[in-house]
């Protein structure tokens, strides 16, 4: 870690590892005091529509934009070199994927912002620290297509891979980069910072169904609904009519 002032000591250095702390930690307290508040808390008995439609685009415009940030912050440019892909060929394949990525999150999240803002249903299940998450994932997608946009797809290009990519790298192998982070433009910083603001918000919203669904939605059981027959009526209560019977007998 090469030298640098206090302020960027705890922006770059202590602000994640602290963000990654809670999220741990977090997400342990959550799952043993608060078991029943591990779901998404969904609304879609409350309203369909709009979440048929901003659902599916949030969630897999946040799936490529995850997999576009594991390919050029996680993996260096000298091995996708390696492979044969030169930087420049990479840059315009990831400003081009990565803008239509940002494209189906912010029409997503805009979508789902809106419903929870102007479907009252809605509105009176959302908990203060959902608002919170929605401005933070606002702060971060918009601070991520910004660059993508304005910068490398049509400007002059910032090699991202030379700065913020070593010292998110460096911060797992405890050697983290502060001044190659403190030299990249204010946006690519904002976008660090919401995005560790939101690793310690995770735990304590309704995020946390991220690590339910989809595994362990893959072996939950079926919740079967059946209708009651028409012309059946149900025994009166204390008539001793209603005991444990066969599934699929009437009454």
């Amino acid at each position: 870690m090469t030298d640098t002032g206090a302020a960027d000591l705890f922006w770059w250095v202590g602000l994640p590892y602290l963000a990654l702390a809670v999220f741990v930690v977090g997400h342990i307290w959550r799952w043993r005091y608060d078991q029943f508040g591990w779901t998404s808390r969904s609304t879609q008995l409350q309203e369909r529509k709009w979440l048929k439609y901003g659902g599916p685009l949030f969630h897999y415009g946040t799936f490529a934009a995850i997999a576009g940030h594991v390919l050029g912050i996680l993996i260096p440019a000298s091995w996708t070199e390696a492979i044969g892909i030169p930087e420049h060929v990479y840059r315009w394949f990831s400003a081009g994927a990565g803008t239509l990525a940002a494209i189906l999150v912010i029409i997503g999240v805009v979508v789902l912002a809106l419903r929870r803002l102007l479907v009252p249903r809605v509105r009176a299940t959302t908990a203060p620290v959902d608002y919170v998450a929605l401005i933070l994932l606002l702060v971060v997608i918009i601070t991520g297509i910004a660059p993508t946009l304005f910068i490398n797809l049509l400007g002059a290009g910032y090699d991202y891979r030379t700065t913020v990519a070593p010292w998110f790298r460096g911060l797992f192998a405890l050697q983290p980069d502060t001044a190659a982070i403190s030299t990249a433009p204010w946006i690519y910083r904002i976008h660090a910072t919401a995005a560790w603001i939101i690793w310690g918000v995770w735990p304590f919203s309704r995020l946390v169904h991220a690590w339910s669904a989809p595994v362990f939605y893959l072996w939950r059981p079926y919740i079967v609904y059946r209708s009651r027959k028409q012309g059946v009526k149900p025994p009166e209560p204390g008539t001793g009519g209603r005991k444990w019977r066969k599934i699929g007998t009437p009454y």
